[in-house]
């Protein structure tokens, strides 16, 4: 969970004590196992067992593996209704690592099968005197760093070649995802970025959190804050404005959604069953339509396949809409021309593929259509007065870091 930062400094306090505590922990830890003289392995003493590493093969299921290391089809059936609740074992994926903990005796018998879903998580499943499942978790260590770099190809490359996780270019995109198109980095743009690396068993496998970072693209700063207010955090620049940008919810006055987002509709003209991706508002003919939000139209013009005319808009790095089956488009809308949210693009009609005037609406998320009627888009307020003094002292320490 990310939590608030009142000063860069304070957080290298608190992440440095943490370092101690663990230090310490481990120290304690190292000097109790040495008394007791017991070695554990997820948790699992491990002195007289014999531990095995294996991956999961192509078909192969929980009793496949368990069979094959001879556990009777009873002891089985009774640790699948055991996993019920717990894990569903119907989801055990190939080429994931899990480890068998066998009896050093001549019998070599499965005292424990440790699954790993994932970098974090596992499954244990315990065929000891009482059979048993649970999920456990690895410990994660969070470890603070500071990255900063110049774009010669790509974002993507500018980290790799500093063996940074290149997902941080991702997460990246998410913040600025209003302000700057990452589709348009150019050559010479740079960046510091104040986080969190995910470390487990001394592996960096991950990005944790991000708490500031600037952006400097076509030679403007683009400052980003992470910041709490009213149990909710998001990243605000160094004015405490939002960096997010709200859609509007609808793109026009509508009287009823006529259909809505599926797989598999019965289209009204074609008399067969086809995907629908977007949703119809049943509207006047001649009702304005608007753009949900800031953009670029990147397409306008007749769809041959059924949509009519038609207006795509880009307004992000992640997001694009399109809106059909227009009548007609409105004065100066052209292929190139930005928009702010709320401009006239065009009127409801009934070109195309359409029984009636409506209005298709489709919403693009890097590059798949979701439901627009699903599509998150909360208020973008700024930092509110109460907080603004405390947010100014963030700015001010980690301002430091990433300037």
């Amino acid at each position: 969970m990310k939590y608030q930062i009142i000063s860069f400094i304070a957080l290298l306090f608190f992440f440095s004590s943490c370092q101690n505590d663990i230090h310490k922990g481990s120290e304690i830890s190292k000097n109790t196992s040495q008394k007791i003289k017991k070695t554990f392995f997820r948790e699992i003493p491990i002195d007289s067992l014999i531990k095995e590493k294996y991956r999961v093969q192509k078909n192969e299921n929980l009793s496949d593996i368990l069979s094959k290391h001879h556990v009777d089809y009873s002891q089985i059936y009774r640790l699948v209704e055991k996993a019920k609740g717990v894990v569903d074992v119907r989801k055990i994926r190939r080429d994931n690592t899990y480890y068998l903990l066998k009896t050093k005796d001549s019998t070599a018998q499965v005292q424990y099968l440790i699954y790993e879903k994932n970098r974090v998580e596992y499954v244990v499943f315990s065929l000891n005197d009482t059979v048993a499942v649970w999920n456990g978790k690895k410990e994660v260590i969070r470890a603070l760093d500071t990255v900063s770099g110049k774009v010669e190809t790509s974002l993507w490359m500018a980290l790799y070649e500093q063996n940074i996780n290149p997902e941080l270019a991702l997460e990246l995109s998410e913040i600025y995802g209003w302000t700057i198109d990452f589709f348009g980095i150019q050559k010479g743009d740079y960046f510091t970025v104040f986080f969190e690396h995910l470390i487990v068993e001394q592996d960096t496998f991950g990005i944790g959190e991000i708490y500031a970072a600037n952006f400097n693209h076509y030679g403007t700063d683009y400052e980003a804050y992470y910041f709490i207010q009213d149990s909710v955090g998001e990243f605000f620049d160094e004015k405490g404005q939002s960096l997010r940008k709200t859609f509007l919810k609808a793109p026009l006055r509508y009287k009823r959604i006529s259909s809505g987002f599926s797989n598999n509709r019965f289209h009204p003209v074609l008399k067969r069953y086809r995907p629908h991706h977007g949703v119809d508002y049943a509207a006047a003919s001649g009702t304005p339509v608007y753009t949900i939000g800031d953009g670029r139209i990147i397409k306008k013009g007749y769809q041959k396949n059924g949509g009519g005319n038609y207006i795509k808009i880009k307004h992000n790095s992640t997001y694009t809409t399109v809106y059909m089956h227009l009548r007609g488009f409105a004065k100066n809308i052209y292929v190139g021309k930005q928009l702010k949210q709320g401009d006239l693009i065009g009127y409801v009609g009934a070109t195309g593929l359409a029984t009636g005037p409506h209005l298709d609406f489709r919403v693009y998320k890097n590059g798949s259509a979701i439901n627009p009627l699903r599509m998150k888009s909360t208020p973008a307020k700024p930092v509110d007065s109460i907080h603004i003094q405390e947010f100014n002292k963030l700015v001010d320490s980690l301002g430091q870091v990433v300037k």
